[in-house]
Parts: C-alpha cells; structure tokens; sequence
C-alpha cells in the first residue's frame, strides 16, 4: 500500500496540554498519545515504510555511502511514489495533508540508514515547510507539487561557517536591485544538506545587512554555486556542500514571508526539525538493538552465547529501557500536536500560521525530544560496537557505520548545549510572562517546605507502580527547588549560568521523561497487554535511574546558587525528597534482557 491511503480520526482523549505544563500538572493515561494507540491505517503505512527501508536502503547502503551517482535522488524518487515525501503537504498542492503522528511514523521507519534518513529529512521537513508555512499562493503552486512528488530536492540553507548555532549572525546580504524587480544576495552557505543534487533552496540573508530575511532560490539561478562535496565521519552517503551566492539574482517575488521576519521561519522550521531528529533517532535504536541481540545470540565465548553474560545483558537491557523512554515521549508530545491541531476548525484548521503555532507551543518538548534521543541512539551505539568487539570497529559490519553516523545528531538542528539553554530558558521565559506558573508553583512549595514532615504518607493502599509515581512527585519537587534557588539567586542573570542552565534542562527533561514511560506503563497494565509485565519493569529501572542523575544535577545547581545556612536547608530538602527504596536492579535488567534477548529485538 501506500501512504495516500485515508487515515482514519484518532478517536482518543489526547489532551492538548499547554507546553512544559508536565512540570507542574498530571495527566492520566488516557490523556497521552502513546504507540499503542496507533491506528491500523497507520500500522499499515509504517510497515510500508519498514519494508522499504528493509529492501530498498539496506541493502544499498554500500552504494549509498559510495554516493554513486544519481542514487539518492533515485531512493528518494521511490519514496515519494510510496507517498512519503508528501506527507506533510496540502492535498490542494498534490500533497496527502496527513497528520503529524503519521509523519513521524514515516520518519521514524526510514531512519534505518541515517544517510538516507538526512537526505529524507532535509526535503521533506525543513527543505519543504518553510514554503508549506510561509509561502505566498503563487510559491506554493509553483514549488509544492514538484516537492511532492519529488521530481524537485528541497535544501535549506542557514548555516555559515561563522554562524552555526548563532543563527542570526549570519553575513550573507540581500540587496535590492534599482529599479525594485530583484534580490541580488551574496555570501557563503556551509554545511548544506542535499546541496549537492538540491533544486531548490531556502535561503537566509540579511536585506542590506540589517533585515534577517529568506528567499526561494532556484539551483540554476546565474550567481549561485555549488561547492564540493564534504567528506564526513558519518552520513557519508548525504550531500553536504557549501553554497557561494556572487550577485545572485533572483526576482522579488521569491522572498518567502515578510522581509526582516526570516528569524520566525528560521525557528518554527527548527522545531518541526528537532522533533523528527528526535523521532530518527528512534528509528536508528531500534536497529542497534536488533544488531546487539542477533550478535551477542551468535557469539560464543567461554562455552556459551555472551547474550547469556550479565553485563553484556545490562547493555542490552539499558538500551531497551532508553529507548522506551525516548519512544514515549516522541509519540506523546507528537500526539499533543494532533489533539491541538485537530481542535481547529473552520479556515483556521488550513491556516498554515495557525498551525505553526499550535507546533511551536511545543517548543520546549521538541528540544527535549532532540537531546535525549540524540544522546540515546549515541549511547546505544556505543554499546553495540561494544558488544561486537573488534567485528564492531571493522567497516564489514554495521556497527562502524552506526556508531559514526549517530554522532551528527548532537549537533544538528542546534547543538545540545543550545538546546539545553533553550529548554530552560523557555520555561523560564514563559514563568515571567505569566503563561506557565511556575513561579507560583515554586513559592507554594517552599512554603510547604516549612511545615514539619509528614512521614506517614501510605495510605494503606499499594497500587502498582505506586514506588515510581512518588519517584516522579520527587523530581518535580526536587527541580522546583533546584530552580527556585537558581531563579534567586541570579534573576535575570540565570540565562549566563550555563552550567546551571544545563542542569536544570537535565532535570526538567528527567520529570517529561519518567512521566511519560509512567503513564504509558499504566496504559499498557490497563489493556493486559503482553508487554504490560516488561514495560513496569521498564519504569522502575528508568525511575530509579532518573532519581539518581536528577539529584546530582539539583545538588550542583544548589551547590552553585546557595552558601552557608540557606544550602544546608536546601540539601537537607534534596535528601528528603530523594528518598527511596530502589528495586533490585540487576535482577530486573536481567529480565529487561532476556525477554528482549527471546523475542530478538526491541519488543514494543
């Protein structure tokens, strides 16, 4: 089949919470997207798109990674009639208009083979939606339909080699030409997916040095040329070029959007960008996963299977619980886009601007989705080289090649430094201003912090992942307190504590993330289902885990934001909420292992 068929309306209570509210509200199971709650139209595509990637990618790979010639633009063109490139295109400019679950989905089933994966990415995503948001009626019709069908490659390009993480840096110029007909731009683009074989490009310039603008750039536009291509640890089977721009005409009626708000573009674009990355990464997991248990099954040492060692099972084990996390949370927050977008009606529901901003409410969650999945298929790429042994470090097999092309991702779609600021400085943004209380949140704790405790807290009732839902009560208090002594004590200055800012972004991504793996265990032990058994023992490994990692975060930023009385009352508040009987560990991993280890892969 492919993706054109009709995907039905998700029928669910799906709440569109607010963006960071996990910081502050519960939601039940019911009010959370979770894989389980895939429709069959979408079960049906994203099988399509594994089989794709399992007969057409992989055994590529060699070729693609050789970049012989043509061949990706070919995969692309194949993909495109399986409907996948048009996925998040209006039906009116020959797209399919499907929703955001079903475009991760697509995403996350051809992630496969990350060469394949950038190259996918960068067309579809921020080489096509830039125009889908931000074009005018004529650009649409002009360039949509092509990018649909993939006949045209969709680049961006914002990048310049002085200017990566500090977009708005950027030095290529925009002049307007005499007689008002035309932009000439000049400058230099670095680091340009799909550069290479690209028709058309997205590119960012500032109009006479002052006003951050971008313009829809053709490939045979007189004054644009195309640089050579990049030789790269990983995705070696992307194109990476740079791009000169020497007196490139182009009409006026190519500057997409409004001039001088190309930063708007630059940013929206950036966050559709960061949940896919999320979502890819994902993908690439799952396959390490598989590679890890299929070796560890073959080889034998000692006498016997090492998938039958401990500690080559805790690897296994912990890649299987982080990757249930990272799953969680994507599908989740992918989830609270649609019920958002889904409550629009009338000419809202096609309003490319509105939909920008039903996505862009989610901001903090994309970046949280980009860090801990790219920092997630790193770790679990690690491993499987790992576990391979000396057959991991050789090109013959694939872990090299995972191993290399997992480490863009911290880097693309803003650093992971960025993104911790942003993670941070976005909720503390909206605590200001009034649209998250925060502030509020913080100040009542404090004062229930005066009160004596009450140590007495059962009330006679164990109920089944009781444990990890005080754990998760336990990070939210311990990263409101952790925040609120950040907050006074440098204010408005918090933004130049890096280090501090870090910290918390770890500790608010703990919070979303152990909620997330909470609520869809809950879900899972609702419906009976077989996994139900694996996916609590899942949480309370990951509960665990996070209580530890968040209270070495909090006792840093305390450390850092506090001295004499004050700290020693704050540590002893850390001590307090950080209490906990954690489970036997290497037991549950072992379970964790050998029912991922029975079933030959990542079980969800």
């Amino acid at each position: 089949m492919s993706v054109a068929t009709t995907v039905s309306e998700q029928k669910s209570s799906v709440v569109a919470a607010s963006g960071g509210s996990f910081l502050l509200e519960d939601r039940t199971p019911e009010q959370v997207f979770t894989p389980e709650d895939f429709t069959e139209e979408q079960r049906q595509i994203a099988e399509t798109a594994s089989r794709f990637a399992r007969e057409q990618l992989l055994p590529a790979a060699p070729r693609i990674e050789a970049k012989e010639d043509g061949l990706m633009r070919s995969l692309l063109r194949q993909a495109a009639e399986l409907g996948f490139t048009a996925v998040d295109i209006p039906e009116q400019y020959d797209g399919l208009g499907l929703d955001k679950t079903t475009s991760a989905l697509v995403a996350d089933r051809l992630s496969t083979l990350a060469s394949f994966s950038t190259s996918f990415g960068a067309h579809t995503g921020i080489g096509t939606l830039p125009i889908v948001w931000y074009g005018t009626e004529d650009q649409k019709r002009r360039y949509l339909p092509k990018l649909a069908s993939a006949e045209w490659i969709g680049a961006y390009a914002l990048s310049e080699s002085t200017s990566g993480s500090d977009a708005m840096n950027i030095r290529t110029r925009a002049t307007l030409s005499a007689d008002g007909s035309q932009y000439i731009l000049n400058g230099e683009k670095m680091w340009i997916t799909n550069a290479g074989f690209a028709d058309l490009f997205t590119v960012f310039a500032k109009i006479d040095g002052e006003k951050f603008s971008a313009f829809l750039v053709e490939r045979e536009t007189p004054g644009l040329s195309v640089g050579k291509e990049e030789h790269k640890l990983g995705i070696r089977g992307s194109s990476t070029c740079p791009l000169v721009l020497s007196d490139c005409h182009i009409p006026v009626s190519n500057l997409l959007g409004e001039a001088g708000k190309g930063h708007h573009i630059a940013f929206n674009i950036l966050n559709v960008g960061r949940f896919k990355l999320g979502v890819a990464c994902i993908g690439g997991a799952r396959l390490a996963i598989e590679h890890s248990i299929r070796y560890a099954q073959e080889r034998v040492a000692f006498g016997k299977p090492i998938a039958q060692f401990g500690l080559i099972q805790r690897k296994i084990a912990a890649g299987v619980v982080h990757l249930f996390a990272a799953e969680s949370m994507a599908y989740r927050t992918i989830g609270m886009m649609d019920a958002a977008l889904g409550a629009l009606d009338g000419e809202a529901a096609a309003s490319p601007r509105e939909i920008q901003k039903r996505i862009e409410e989610y901001a903090v969650e994309c970046s949280i989705l980009k860090v801990f999945g790219s920092e997630m298929l790193g770790s679990i790429a690690d491993e499987l080289v790992q576990i391979m042994g000396g057959y991991g470090y050789v090109e013959d097999y694939p872990a090299e090649r995972l191993y290399r092309d997992a480490r863009i991702n911290r880097i693309f779609e803003g650093t992971n430094e960025i993104n911790r600021m942003i993670i941070t400085g976005w909720l503390m943004k909206r605590a200001l201003s009034g649209q998250l209380p925060l502030l509020a949140a913080i100040r009542k704790l404090m004062d229930e912090l005066m009160q004596p405790p009450n140590f007495d807290s059962s009330d006679g009732e164990e109920t089944p992942l009781a444990r990890e839902t005080g754990i998760l009560g336990s990070l939210r208090r311990i990263t409101l307190v952790a925040a609120g002594a950040a907050s006074e004590r440098f204010m408005t200055a918090l933004a130049d504590q890096q280090e501090v800012m870090a910290d918390l972004a770890d500790c608010i991504t703990s919070v979303f993330a152990l909620e997330s793996v909470l609520l869809r265990a809950r879900k899972l032990a609702g419906d009976h289902s077989s996994n139900a058994a694996l996916a609590e023992n899942i949480c309370a490994v990951f509960a665990d885990g996070s209580l530890a990692s968040v209270e070495q975060a909090a006792r840093r930023v305390l450390a850092a934001s506090s001295e004499g009385d004050a700290l020693n009352m704050r540590l002893a508040v850390l001590r307090r909420f950080s209490k906990s009987v954690p489970v036997d560990g290497i037991a549950v991993s072992r379970r964790i292992a050998q029912i991922s280890i029975d079933a030959g892969k990542y079980r969800f």
